[in-house]
């Protein structure tokens, strides 16, 4: 005979009439007899046991006096066939949905463990899907097209090859997630350039150094720093935007490697926080930026470029730039400006003054923890 009080914990998906059903024939009831008991027509009672209608409170308490157990019991079975029926209608939406997963770099999200790492065949698509749909925070693939498609008019592209949304909302994601986990005090623009002036030297120390002492001053001036490695379809290094329209965030992704890249990156998108989010309009915009792009159209990004390299090599001292033909020379230059030399040759080598290859022994090649901080 059923067992009525026993826990509940089905691992089928049926509906609770099946319960209902088993329980009038093992006492000898009809269907007509158990409609009339629980006072409601034989067809609703069809239905219910058929899975066609759901099984109410009111019916609940009626199961409950008719049959026994508890109302709980039967509310409890309803909850769990519908969850499991919902689950199952969601694997076969989830399976439609696995050409999205195309639009997705699904290889970078496995390996950053943002996505479990499964073969894509048939069988593990609807949950990498399902995945993918939770590490964005959206419902369906139509809700990710409306919001990171939409976000596109935001995006102030310093190269052409920035148009893969995939990639590029993958890596804005994934920054974040990491500043969704911090609080911190409300912008402080005076504070942030004061901090400025004292991060520019932390360009001199190594990066375990530097880096406690880079994040507490962005978080005592209130702003966001989070590190994240790099989507190679986003052509993305850096990324300044403001989050909710409030709270500014500086994304690197430690393109290069080297300090030079580095510092110059932070500084450019420092840049934009200070110099373009005068309006609210203004704070919607989400700055992608390539420190190798070579034709930018966009002043802003000429502006934010201009004022990082005068930041780390102020225009009065750039004349003498031409001049340094050395590493003896370039390494005088930047103990007397207060920077790291490798930022010099970095210079150098991006205004044409000296090849690419030369004085790379000078740069500094180093990775952050990708933690974030506020």
């Amino acid at each position: 005979m059923t067992e009525l009080n026993a826990p509940f914990a089905p691992d089928w998906v049926s509906p609770p009439g099946e319960s209902v059903l088993d329980i009038a024939e093992e006492r000898g009831w009809t269907q007509a007899e158990l409609a009339h008991r629980l006072g409601y027509t034989e067809k609703h009672v069809s239905q219910l046991i058929n899975g066609k209608v759901p099984l109410s409170v009111d019916a609940a308490l009626r199961l409950e006096r008719v049959l026994g157990s508890t109302a709980d019991f039967w509310l409890a079975r309803e909850a769990n066939y519908q969850k499991h029926k919902a689950r199952l209608e969601a694997a076969e939406r989830h399976a439609s949905w696995a050409p999205w997963l195309d639009e997705l770099p699904l290889k970078e999200l496995m390996v950053c463990g943002a996505v479990p790492k499964l073969r894509a065949d048939a069988n593990n698509k609807p949950g990498l899907v399902e995945a993918c749909l939770v590490f964005f925070g959206v419902a369906s693939p139509e809700q990710w097209r409306a919001h990171y498609g939409g976000m596109q008019v935001a995006f102030r592209r310093s190269r052409e090859e920035q148009s893969d949304v995939g990639a590029i909302s993958a890596w804005l994601r994934l920054g974040e997630q990491q500043a969704e986990k911090l609080d911190g005090p409300k912008y402080d623009k005076a504070r942030f350039e004061k901090a400025l002036a004292v991060i520019r030297g932390f360009t001199r120390e190594l990066p375990d150094v530097f880096d406690p002492k880079l994040r507490q001053l962005l978080h005592e001036a209130g702003v966001l720093l989070v590190l994240v490695p790099a989507i190679p379809r986003a052509h993305v290094s850096g990324v300044a935007r403001w989050l909710g329209g409030t709270r500014p965030m500086i994304q690197l992704s430690l393109y290069g490697k080297t300090n030079d890249k580095f510092w110059f990156s932070f500084f450019h998108e420092a840049a934009h926080i200070l110099l373009h989010a005068n309006s609210k309009e203004d704070k919607k915009s989400i700055f992608l930026d390539d420190p190798n792009a070579a034709d930018i159209d966009d002043p802003r990004e000429h502006e934010a470029n201009t004022w990082a390299g005068n930041w780390l090599i102020p225009a009065q001292n750039a004349s003498t730039l031409p001049l340094l033909r050395t590493k003896t020379a370039v390494e005088a230059f930047a103990n007397q400006l207060g920077i790291h030399p490798g930022i010099v040759v970095g210079r150098l080598q991006h205004d044409g003054h000296i090849e690419p290859s030369w004085m790379n022994d000078l740069k500094q090649s180093f990775s952050l923890k990708g933690a974030a901080s506020a």
